[in-house]
């Protein structure tokens, strides 16, 4: 039996912006120093690098250095860039017809309650009428994306995710980057259910193992659950000052979507003492813990140790083939390259194949259902050993996703025809 690691694991103990590096990228590369340098000539920089399609590994390293894009007007020319669009393309049209025009979206009674219990934190000392208007200008964000592009499935805490892009880029903007960021890099929170979300939060516990083995096992009672709101919304939904938000969102909108998952690793590694101060045999209280972030939170420590851990442990080197595990549709997957040779077409034909994709696991699974349930008597082991050596082949020889649904569905029917 392999030996734990008794001792805290050696992470990065310089975490100034000397020695920080981007995801994927040369650690030749030194960071910025805003406070020596004029923030003009940066702000050129960075402008200067959303220009030409070959620099935008140079803008993926400003976006992560300290400091990030530094202001909104920035960030409106750049964000667009690490989206996989310009701020100055303007939309095909595809039809005279105005967003208002098309069919209402399912969802959207709950996008007006969570609406109305927004922009709780900022932006600060605005009146009534201002914050009114705010809400109403995103509730208009979010109806026009579902509208078109009505196979989404709304969740709360898109809202968090979509004031931050409101608030930077405004309501004339917002809409496009919106639906680029949701069909090419959170389409896996959209699906129809919580299936492929919960599998990044399954990454978790072997980033864990894979740094530090003896905290993975204390929480090994635990399950991860208590990054569900966090990685849900960008982090949106529990930092509450926007001028970190806003940060947060240059380093998380240039890299992939997994890194996400590894700066939740990160914030759990930097806690690791008070962690350990719980018994393992408390995961109620352990949940409890791991489901608040820490305040105040070092953003620019965590960005550049959450940088360093993935280049040290990138997913495909993770444990137990956990990034096999995950659907080659996910976005875990999609954007483990940069999303800007991705259309909204291209995400639109990954969330239809990952959707149909989940369907046929789901029948999958009540076809094994089924057979567990009507297992007895003794004559039909047959039928059930048959229909399981039909789902182990539909899953592994054929592929799920080369099986019409029709099929499945066949064989449920006629194995409770003999029940």
């Amino acid at each position: 039996m392999e030996t734990l690691n008794e001792d805290k694991p050696e992470l990065p103990e310089q975490l100034d912006s000397s020695s920080a590096s981007a995801v994927g990228t040369s650690r030749e590369c030194q960071d910025r120093h805003p406070e020596e340098t004029n923030l003009s000539h940066e702000v050129n920089r960075i402008l200067a690098a959303c220009r030409e399609p070959q620099d935008l590994d140079l803008l993926i390293r400003l976006a992560t250095s300290t400091g990030g894009l530094i202001n909104d007007e920035t960030r409106k020319v750049a964000w667009p860039f690490l989206l996989g669009y310009r701020s100055e393309e303007s939309e095909l049209i595809s039809s005279a017809r105005s967003w208002r025009d098309l069919p209402t979206h399912k969802d959207e009674e709950q996008v007006e309650l969570d609406v109305n219990r927004s922009f709780i934190y900022y932006p600060k000392n605005e009146s009534k009428t201002q914050l009114d208007r705010r809400k109403y200008e995103l509730s208009s964000v979010i109806t026009e994306v579902l509208r078109k592009h009505p196979m989404l499935s709304y969740f709360q805490g898109f809202h968090d995710i979509v004031q931050v892009f409101l608030l930077v880029l405004g309501v004339d903007q917002a809409p496009k980057a919106v639906a680029h960021l949701s069909l090419l890099r959170i389409r896996d929170f959209m699906l129809p259910s919580l299936s492929a979300s919960l599998a990044h939060l399954n990454l978790l516990p072997t980033i864990l193992h894979a740094v530090d083995r003896k905290l993975c096992l204390h929480l090994s009672q635990t399950q991860p659950f208590f990054a569900l709101a966090a990685t849900l919304t960008l982090y949106a939904h529990d930092i509450q000052e926007y001028g970190d938000i806003a940060r947060l969102f240059d380093f998380l909108i240039a890299q992939p979507a997994v890194v996400s998952i590894y700066f939740f690793a990160v914030i759990i590694l930097s806690r690791r003492d008070e962690l350990f101060d719980i018994p393992a045999e408390e995961p109620e209280m352990l949940h409890s813990v791991l489901s608040k972030l820490p305040k105040p939170l070092n953003l620019e420590a965590l960005i550049y140790t959450t940088t360093t851990l993935f280049e040290e442990h990138p997913p495909e080197s993770l444990p137990s083939g956990a990034w096999a595990k995950i659907s080659s549709y996910s976005v875990l997957k999609t954007t483990r390259e940069s999303v800007t040779n991705q259309t909204l077409k291209d995400g639109e034909d990954l969330f239809e194949h990952q959707a149909l994709q989940l369907r046929r696991e789901e029948m999958r699974k009540q076809a094994m259902a089924t057979i567990w349930k009507y297992r007895r008597p003794a004559s039909r082991i047959g039928l059930a050993f048959s229909v399981g050596i039909l789902s182990i082949w539909l899953s592994r020889k054929a592929g799920l996703e080369s099986v019409p649904i029709f099929i499945l569905r066949k064989v449920l029917e006629v194995f409770k025809h003999f029940r």
